[in-house]
């Protein structure tokens, strides 16, 4: 096993792993790029010496075909989850029209978790039987109430 390879393989892990943790959906979508491109590499590096190939059926030590079928795999995998990052990031873009993608905080999110004990309230059926569960289910007077 080259040891290049190896080294390689390693600072691809690094590199896609610190991109993943950063919150700019570009970067995120970089760094599974490289982390799809760097499981490529173990699945080759692990793979083994090269021999003949099995359609000619000598005697001879042959290559096992099933880690080009699993990187083969993999490189499917990692082009559909890029076309699906690709699409959320231009989605975002077109929703917020600037040119940051960074991913905001949700303050009821940060809410829920900077408090001490959560509460809840207890819910009976009938409680659940008398709320509407649409707006248009409320009458026009109630609405108002429930809107302020």
């Amino acid at each position: 096993m080259p040891l290049v390879l190896v080294a390689v393989m390693v600072v691809m892990y690094t590199a896609g792993v610190y991109l993943l943790l950063d919150r700019s959906l570009t970067r995120i979508m970089l760094g599974f790029l490289l982390v799809g491109n760097a499981t490529n590499l173990l699945i080759f590096l692990m793979s083994g010496e090269f021999g003949a190939s099995p359609i000619a059926g000598g005697d001879d030590d042959i290559s096992d075909p099933l880690p080009q079928a699993f990187i083969l795999t993999a490189i499917v995998i990692t082009f559909g989850v890029s076309a699906f990052l690709l699409a959320l990031i231009y989605r975002s873009w077109r929703l917020a029209r600037v040119s940051d993608d960074h991913v905001e905080d949700d303050e009821d999110d940060l809410a829920i978790g900077s408090a001490e004990t959560l509460t809840a309230e207890q819910v009976t059926d009938e409680d659940l039987e008398d709320a509407p569960e649409f707006e248009e289910d409320v009458p026009e007077d109630e609405t108002e109430g429930v809107r302020k």
